[in-house]
């Protein structure tokens, strides 16, 4: 069975909620985890992913299948990040509770055990050296590298907008170049720290 595929089921079947949680289960650690390297607190990552967790729940029955889940996801996550940024004193309006005990409870618990993860040091030294890139590279790397995602679902994931297949082609094309820089650029860092022989 796919990745996906119990998403479907519960999906086609209405199970809103179902769906969300086994959402929640399979790609909020890694969600969760580019919301902390992006925000740099893990704080405001957790405040974050409570509101992308709610989007989710509310924005899963219209989502039509147009590219995985797991892309969609990841742009519900970093229009919930987006927000955050530019919401500055209107940031306790948007801390609005997850819906649904059980929805809440996964949230928690990705939440925590995520957030223990990513503290660890090799972690800090790898984030310290994408610290140094500029925000769009350092998504890109976390999407393809460290999630393995298909370049189709990065260029959905980071599109403003969806994309036809012609401009979807292209912005996978543009951010393959990109990340080809990105790791030239962290090669780069990790020589000049010592990390790598010159």
């Amino acid at each position: 069975m796919d990745d996906e595929a119990a998403l479907r089921d519960a999906y086609a079947a209405g199970r809103f909620d179902e769906a969300t949680t086994l959402a929640l289960e399979r790609y909020g650690p890694e969600i969760l985890g580019l919301l902390a390297a992006r925000l740099r607190s893990d704080g405001d990552a957790a405040e974050v992913f409570s509101i992308f967790a709610e989007d989710l729940w509310r924005g899963l029955p219209g989502f039509a299948w147009r590219c995985s889940l797991r892309a969609w996801a990841h742009r519900v996550a970093r229009n919930a990040a987006n927000r955050w940024s530019v919401a500055g004193a209107r940031r306790a309006a948007l801390n609005l509770p997850t819906p649904g005990e059980v929805i809440e409870a996964v949230a928690d618990r990705v939440k925590s055990t995520t957030l223990i993860y990513l503290k660890t040091e090799v972690k800090s030294e790898i984030r310290r050296l994408r610290d140094e890139l500029p925000p769009e590279d350092q998504l890109v790397l976390v999407l393809r590298v460290d999630k393995d995602m298909e370049w189709r679902d990065v260029a959905m994931a980071l599109a403003d907008e969806d994309l036809d297949e012609p401009a979807l082609v292209r912005e996978a094309a543009r951010l393959r170049k990109r990340l080809q820089l990105a790791t030239t650029r962290l090669r780069e860092l990790a020589t000049e720290r010592g990390l790598l022989a010159r």
